[in-house]
């Protein structure tokens, strides 16, 4: 409820009457000050008048004014500089670490407020505030929209700049690593990038022009040409076609070439994954656009439209893989292209991302320009969260809003963060 207690006084949702200190003095909030996430007072720089005299200094909130002892505030000097102590029950005198007597105000938070907040942190259902979405100006539903699809692109920069790190400063690696990892499409992705950062891609480039030895390197290094990655099931016929043998010792080869290491297999995924998504698949679609030069970055930062996109990261794969989905397992031929809602997702989560980090990286405004624009032109993603906002009443109408919806799940709903939420703020102010 603390957290309550900061979000109306944030947004000055007091009692009608005037406010005073617990020894009388009236008390007029001219601003309430910088809400501090971090260390130190909950409020920097509030302007506050108190009986006639205008005070500028930081703001400390309780819900028992006897927290500020439990809390060690009256040993620490950086709340020496306080100048108001709120809270909703005023059980003791508070001191600063100097001896000084701190003025505290009495503040309670309004009913209908603490029901409304209470009902979202019970409200089983995602999400808690739907009732209130379609009452919501569409002036507004934009808005947040907009600074949520930011915070999302901030999200994957970050993580982009970590990779970056592990990458010893080669925006080329981190580019095929973030785009390896989205290979995995959501099930694998953690597999993918495992083993991107376990392929040393300057002994793949020795072997750039020759497509076999790729696949032999991709598949090998991912530990899925050892014989006991083959399902029992399969292996007579695996051993049978000879392919897998020929793969096998083209990869000891450069395994002792170049003194490789697989990584280890049990780390990829294949329960309740469609047969497009095996493992094999992607890694063969990769070493093709390897093979290809295709979807680098210097080529993915050329492309301005979502058609030269397409082009770029158009894949297939080699015959054999034409009519299997894993060593042995024969299916009708199919030349294993990416779907154009696989490349969309690709797009969404390689190549935007990619133009906005680098961007900043290099200062360059238009690159995050273009990776908004490219957002608006994409079609929004289809799974159950944009689903349940559309039933909630939402317009989602490109990636960029489902990017956002999906930033407002994961970072707000689910951690119960509602009152950093544009909607959950509505809905607590309802009356």
């Amino acid at each position: 409820m603390e957290q309550l207690l900061h979000y109306v006084w944030k947004h000055r949702i007091f009692p009608l009457q005037p406010l005073h200190t617990t020894d009388g003095a009236r008390v007029e909030v001219l601003d309430p000050g910088l809400h501090n996430r971090n260390a130190g007072p909950d409020f920097f720089n509030a302007k506050l008048r108190i009986d006639n005299i205008v005070w500028v200094g930081n703001v400390e909130i309780h819900l028992r004014s006897s927290d500020w002892y439990a809390h060690g505030h009256d040993r620490n000097g950086q709340y020496d500089n306080v100048v108001l102590h709120v809270a909703s029950d005023i059980d003791a005198e508070v001191r600063t670490s100097q001896g000084k007597i701190v003025p505290q105000l009495l503040l309670q938070v309004p009913p209908p407020i603490v029901a409304n907040f209470r009902q979202l942190l019970a409200f089983d259902n995602y999400p808690p505030c739907y009732k209130l979405i379609p009452q919501l100006s569409s002036l507004k539903i934009e808005h947040w929209l907009s600074v949520l699809q930011t915070e999302r692109l901030e999200r994957k920069t970050d993580d982009i700049l970590r990779r970056l790190a592990l990458c010893n400063g080669s925006w080329e690696q981190v580019c095929f690593v973030t785009l390896a990892r989205n290979y995995g499409f959501g099930i694998n992705g953690d597999a993918f990038e495992t083993w991107a950062y376990n392929l040393p891609l300057q002994a793949a480039a020795h072997h750039r022009d020759d497509l076999f030895q790729l696949e032999a390197l991709f598949l090998g290094q991912a530990g899925l040409l050892e014989l006991e990655a083959v399902p029992a099931y399969h292996q007579q016929e695996a051993l049978a076609d000879g392919y897998l043998a020929r793969l096998r010792k083209e990869y000891q080869f450069l395994a002792h070439k170049f003194h490789l290491t697989p990584m280890d297999r049990s780390l990829w995924r294949f329960l309740r994954l469609r047969p497009q998504n095996f493992p094999h698949i992607r890694l063969v679609q990769l070493a093709h656009l390897y093979y290809h030069r295709k979807a680098n970055l210097s080529q993915l930062m050329a492309c301005t439209t979502v058609l030269e996109l397409h082009e770029a990261l158009a894949t297939s794969a080699t015959p054999y893989w034409q009519t299997h989905y894993s060593f042995g397992a024969v299916c009708a031929r199919n030349e294993k292209h990416l779907s154009p809602f696989s490349l969309n997702l690709i797009i969404i989560n390689t190549v935007i991302p990619m133009l906005f980090a680098y961007g900043r990286h290099q200062a360059k405004d238009e690159l995050c320009q273009r990776a908004f624009a490219l957002l608006s032109t994409l079609r929004p993603e289809n799974n159950h969260i944009v689903r349940m906002w559309k039933d909630c009443g939402l317009q989602v109408e490109n990636a960029g809003h489902s990017q956002a919806l999906l930033q407002l799940k994961l970072q707000y709903c689910d951690r119960k963060d509602c009152l950093r939420c544009h909607f959950g703020r509505e809905y607590v102010k309802t009356m």
